[in-house]
Parts: structure tokens; C-alpha cells; sequence
């Protein structure tokens, strides 16, 4: 196939900004594109290997490789994740295994290795991001297996292919599993409580499926508002269990026997590297540093949230009885339920008072806004820049002196194509030309689940998703901001307990007076959100806050179990669920629920032994937000020194160095405690 034939062939896509021509792409084009993408590395390699002159950071360590297999790579995973169907998902099987192979090729390359370690052992004076790029590498190659012998090495690469096959099926079978449940009611009087919101909702939903009455899935928009509204307590029931049983039933797919093998793959690689647990192997890149650190972390929150936390719930439980009868124990189900019951009795404000508030075009601009209040980048929507999917927008952003900046793409509603959740990717990361010194600006794009628009009504959103929008785009600032030489350290390319700083700092604004002035606006009169609203938001922001916090750092505890173990697993997932997280419960555990067959964060996706990253981020993010609380959450200069300290510069030096430039020190768990209401903040200033 000629580069005139494959759009992923050619050096440039010949499109505004070089944005990838989804429309001209064809299916056929991935894997031809994948192949020669494998063979022109290959070629570079050679050239590497083949330089009869003594290796240099020069000639060996600066890429100056094709970018042929990033660029198809990252539109067919992203792709894979965004808007699949079942040739993506089959080739994703194929090709998987082969482009695991390729990439151990390279890192085991007993040549390549020697003229790397030559470089790192013996090289001119570097710069900060030059001596970064160098010390990745080096330890990429060793913690790929370069130190191995050659029997180690064959059987590494064999444990890297297979995990990459069972990671991936394991995220096929998650989508597969949520899409194949649906809830359909025709009779209206089960569904007392639903809003009208979600009614019509429900209503579209089944229309769309050539069914009467309506139509409820375990996709966010669905499945959160049924568990908070609806009364019938059976249905109720239904959903949760059909949400927490996801991938443990007697079909193809059933994730419980792919768990052993993932956790079971990943610490054999430890293993073979000499780490006796796959924890070790992960932290030791990471700014926790040791399995110790991470432990310590999910103690001292579990320690100063727990009390609270329980006291939350005997709340909720009080005001459930008063319905149940006094015996009553609260179950999971209900739990959303009473809580919001209890919230409107306190505060009167839930996710329907505010949703005409949060039409989708307003909150854009609001989001949009107070990137240019904070920074001054503007974003001005391309109609002419191609797209995967009609629901998908495309967004020049230009900086503040109006300069290109780069590309984002909003996606922002469920479909049977996507994964659950909420994420941000980037289709081209950013590096400078080592040729012609050129700036190549990034393409990201934010993905969501959004509540979508109905025959009568715009996208309304809740508090919830807007705080969701704001995290995302909070990672979509880091990519774009990225000023950095080399494409390996820019964008998002920072340890994994770093990389949340950006998107949970944004989440900050979501309650504050100030930025919800600016967009929040009756989508029917236009009537800005009242103040007396605005301070019901504020006075119930951190109601269920401890609750929510021993919730997350359950999941971590749960992460840490699997990866800590220094054996084979061979327990029953359920009763291993059970045990390693029974510290932090608070709720009964249903039989037959299970939450690892669906927790693809550390399963299918990058949070192995690092889903702990979010609470260490949260305390960064709110330590941060607190300079910025200290001269105005608007402040031009505060907001110039995090781009240029945090935002601009990706992976470029480590990150509490970044941080503490940026901070004038290291952060503390007291702003975090302060937030959330849980003690006074004791920093000395």
C-alpha cells in the first residue's frame, strides 16, 4: 500500500493543524499502517547500531526515529476506547501481541543496550531535561529486562505479550458486560421519585431501541440518578446488582479468570527483575517512592476520615429507619437514596435544582473562560478539522499571545462504541523538531459520559459532571501547556501519582462564587444561578466528604493487596475482595458483588499499585489551590508561575522538584484536612 492510498503513510496528513483525517481512514488501513510503522523502527535502529562512531547522547539517545507507528497507535487505541466496534476490538487481539514484541525487540536489543549504557556511564555535561531523557532511558532498558540473561530475557518478553492480551480482553469484556444489561420498565409507577429529566431520559432511550416505556443502563447518566431518585427499593436492588456483579457471570465475559493471570503476570516481571512484588517494581518510579510511603498514606486518611466518615453514615441510617423501622441495616442500594434525602433536608439542593444551571454550551464556556481568566488561551470551534464521531467537537486553542497552542477535541455523551468513565488522551503529544527547531504542537482530546440532550431538553448537567469536565480539562491544560524538547517527557508524560495534580487542582473551582458567576445560567430565562443557591453549594460541598475519602482509599487498599503479594494468587477474588479492603467498609459487602472484575484502573488500565495516586494528588491539589485561595483563585501571576513551573513542563525534572519551585516548599495533608472539613489548617505561612 502506497502512502497516496494510506493517510498514516505520509509524513504529514496535509490537514489544518496536521490533525488526523478520520474521515479519509479506512479500516483497512491500521494494520498495513501498524506494520510499516514497526519496520521503518526497525530501520532506525539499524542506523543507530550501524554509526561506526562511538556512541554520544547525540547519535544514540535523541530520537530523531519516524513517528509513523505513535501516530496510527494513537489514533487506533484511543479509537479502541472512544468509538470501537468488533473488527477494532478483533485486530486490537491481533495486533496487541505483535506490537508487544516489536517494543521487547527493541528494549532487549543487546546492542542497542550497550551503546545506551556506554552513554549514560561516560557523556558531555547535560542539561536538567537532557540528563532526564537519559536516565528514563537507561532505566527503561533495565526495567525492560536488559540486565537479564538470555533464557530471562525470552521468558520475560513471553509475560509482557501475554499481559498484553489479557489486559486488553479484559477492558473488551467490561464494555461488552455494561452494554448487555438494560433495565426496561412500562409501567410508570415503579419509577416514582425519577425526575422528569430522567424520565425522558429513559423514554429516548427506549425509543431509540424500538421499545415502548422506558429504558434505564448501568452508563452513568442512567444508572447514577436511578440509584439516587427512584424509590422502588427493588429496583433499586436490581441495578446494584447488576452494576456490581459486571464481568463475574457464566459468559464470555467473565473477567474473574483473568484476574489471577494479570496479577499473577505482573509479579512474575517483578519478579524476573528482582523486585519481590509488583508494588516494588512500580513505586520505585513513582514519588511515593516504596511500598511503606503508600501504606502510610491510606493509614493517616483512613485514620482521620474513618470517625467521620462512620458518623456520616449512622446519619443517613437515622433518617432510613424512620422510613424502614429501627431495625433496619443499611444496604447498599439505598444508600444514594436516604443520603440525598438527607442532604435535601439539610441543604435543599441536589443534582436536579442545579442542573438548569449546567446547560452543556454554558458550562463549555465557563470551563473555556476560566482557562482564558487564568492563563489567556482562547478556543475557537473548527468545523473544518475531521472527527471520529459525529457527538465529537474540534477546538483551535491559541495562546495569549494569540499563537497556536494546539488541538482539543470534546466528546462528551455515552454510546455503546466507548468505555465508561471519563478520560484525556492525547492523538499527537508535543516535542521540538531537533532538525529545524520547530514546535509540534499537541492534538488532546477529553472524553466523557455526559447526561445527553432529549427531544425536549439541551444536555443538562449535574454539579458532579461539571467538576468531571474540569478534571479532564485540567489534564488537557497539561498537554497542551507542554513546552519541552523531547516527546517522551512532555504532555502527561510524568509519574503516574503527578500526573492527577493538573485535573483535581481545577476541580476546585467548581464551588467557587466566582467562576459559577461567569456561566451558570438558567438555560430557559438566562437568569444567573442565585446567590442563595450558590451558598447552598458551598455550606453542602463537603457533605459525605469523609464517606466519599474512605471510599477511595479503599480502592487503594485494594490495589495495594493484589500487588504486594509475593506469591501466586490463587484465591477467590470475591473472598480475597472481601478481606483486603474490610478496614475501610462501611457497607455490607452483597455476595456475589465484586468490584476488581470491573476495576479496570488497575486491571486493564495504568493504575496498577498506583491507584493511591489519586489521594496523593488530592492532597497536592488542594495544597496548591491554597496559593492560589492566598492571592485570589483568579490571579494572573499565580496562574503563570503553575504553567511554567507545573503545567509546561511534562516530565522534564522530577516532580516535587517542579512542585516545590512552583510552591516555595513541600506540600502538606493540612489543606486537604481544611477542605474537607475534617481539622484547621496548621501550615505556617
Amino acid at each position: 500500500m502506497t502512502p497516496a492510498e494510506n493517510p498514516f503513510l505520509n509524513k504529514t496528513y496535509g490537514t489544518p493543524f496536521d490533525t488526523v483525517p478520520f474521515g479519509k481512514i479506512k479500516f483497512e488501513d491500521y494494520e498495513p499502517a501498524m506494520l510499516e510503522g514497526m519496520k521503518r523502527d526497525d530501520a532506525d535502529i539499524e542506523r543507530i547500531l550501524n554509526n561506526p562512531d562511538a556512541p554520544t547522547f547525540e547519535n544514540t539517545i535523541i530520537p530523531k526515529g519516524d513517528h509513523t507507528l505513535s501516530r496510527v497507535s494513537n489514533v487506533f487505541f484511543n479509537l479502541i476506547s472512544a468509538n470501537t466496534n468488533d473488527q477494532f476490538d478483533a485486530l486490537a487481539q491481533k495486533m496487541s501481541p505483535i506490537l508487544t514484541e516489536h517494543s521487547n525487540k527493541i528494549m532487549l536489543n543487546p546492542q542497542l543496550w550497550e551503546r545506551v549504557k556506554a552513554v549514560y556511564e561516560n557523556h558531555r555535561p547535560l542539561t536538567p531535561e537532557e540528563n532526564t531523557l537519559l536516565e528514563n532511558m537507561y532505566q527503561s532498558f533495565v526495567r525492560h529486562g536488559a540486565l537479564l540473561s538470555d533464557e530471562d530475557k525470552e521468558r520475560f518478553a513471553k509475560l509482557q505479550m501475554e499481559l498484553s492480551q489479557v489486559t486488553l480482553q479484559f477492558q473488551q469484556n467490561m464494555l461488552k458486560d455494561t452494554n448487555a444489561f438494560q433495565l426496561h420498565i412500562t409501567d410508570k409507577e415503579e419509577l416514582k421519585g425519577l425526575p422528569d429529566s430522567q424520565m425522558e431520559a429513559a423514554a429516548l432511550a427506549a425509543k431509540q431501541k424500538g421499545l415502548e416505556g422506558w429504558l434505564f443502563t448501568l452508563h452513568a447518566p442512567s444508572y447514577g440518578p436511578f440509584m439516587t431518585y427512584a424509590e422502588n427499593a427493588e429496583l433499586r436492588r436490581q441495578m446494584y446488582m447488576a452494576h456490581m456483579t459486571l464481568c463475574t457471570h457464566d459468559n464470555e465475559n467473565n473477567n474473574i479468570p483473568l484476574v489471577p493471570r494479570i496479577v499473577n503476570l505482573r509479579r512474575q516481571l517483578a519478579n524476573i527483575l528482582g523486585y519481590p512484588t509488583f508494588a516494588d517494581f512500580i513505586l520505585e518510579r513513582r514519588m511515593a517512592k516504596d511500598t511503606p510511603h503508600v501504606q502510610a498514606l491510606l493509614h493517616d486518611l483512613r485514620e482521620a476520615y474513618m470517625p467521620t466518615a462512620r458518623k456520616e453514615l449512622e446519619e443517613v441510617t437515622a433518617l432510613a429507619r424512620e422510613t424502614e423501622g429501627d431495625d433496619y441495616e443499611m444496604q447498599p442500594w439505598d444508600f444514594s437514596y436516604y443520603s440525598h434525602k438527607l442532604r435535601m433536608q439539610r441543604y435543599n439542593i441536589d443534582s436536579e435544582i442545579l442542573r438548569p444551571y449546567f446547560e452543556l454550551s454554558k458550562v463549555k464556556e465557563g470551563v473555556f473562560g476560566l482557562a482564558t481568566r487564568l492563563y489567556g488561551i482562547t478556543f475557537h470551534k473548527h468545523t473544518d478539522i475531521d472527527v471520529y464521531h459525529p457527538d465529537v467537537e474540534a477546538w483551535e486553542v491559541r495562546d495569549k499571545d494569540d499563537s497556536y497552542l494546539g488541538i482539543l477535541y470534546t466528546d462528551f455523551h455515552p454510546r455503546e462504541s466507548k468505555q465508561s468513565g471519563a478520560w484525556m488522551t492525547t492523538y499527537k503529544e508535543q516535542w521540538i523538531d531537533e532538525e529545524n527547531g520547530s514546535d509540534s504542537r499537541p492534538h488532546a482530546s477529553v472524553t466523557m459520559n455526559f447526561t445527553k440532550p432529549t427531544e425536549t431538553k439541551p444536555a443538562l448537567l449535574t454539579l458532579g459532571e461539571v467538576e468531571t469536565f474540569l478534571h479532564e480539562f485540567g489534564h488537557s491544560l497539561h498537554a497542551l501547556f507542554s513546552k519541552v524538547r523531547f516527546e517522551s517527557l512532555s504532555c502527561t508524560n510524568v509519574y503516574w501519582d503527578f500526573v492527577e495534580l493538573p485535573s483535581q487542582f481545577m476541580e476546585n473551582y467548581a464551588t467557587e462564587p466566582e467562576f459559577l458567576n461567569t456561566f451558570a445560567r438558567h438555560y430557559e430565562t438566562g437568569e444567573p444561578m442565585p446567590q442563595e443557591l450558590i451558598d447552598r453549594i458551598i455550606r453542602s460541598k463537603n457533605f459525605m466528604a469523609a464517606y466519599a475519602c474512605i471510599r477511595q482509599v479503599s480502592l487503594g487498599m485494594l490495589d495495594m493487596a493484589y500487588y504486594t503479594l509475593t506469591e501466586d494468587f490463587d484465591a477467590d477474588v470475591m473472598t480475597f475482595e472481601k478481606e483486603a479492603w474490610k478496614a475501610c467498609r462501611l457497607l455490607p459487602q452483597i455476595p456475589g458483588t465484586c468490584m476488581t472484575t470491573q476495576f479496570g484502573h488497575i486491571m486493564s488500565g495504568g493504575y496498577a499499585a498506583g491507584y493511591y495516586s489519586y489521594k496523593w494528588a488530592e492532597v497536592l491539589d488542594a495544597d496548591a489551590f491554597s496559593v492560589f485561595q492566598e492571592h485570589g483563585i483568579f490571579d494572573r501571576e499565580t496562574a503563570t508561575r503553575f504553567r511554567n513551573e507545573i503545567l509546561s513542563r511534562g516530565g522534564t525534572e522530577a516532580p516535587m522538584t517542579l512542585y516545590k519551585r512552583f510552591r516555595g516548599g513541600e506540600p502538606t495533608i493540612d489543606a486537604l484536612l481544611k477542605r474537607n472539613g475534617i481539622k484547621r489548617e496548621t501550615r505556617e505561612h
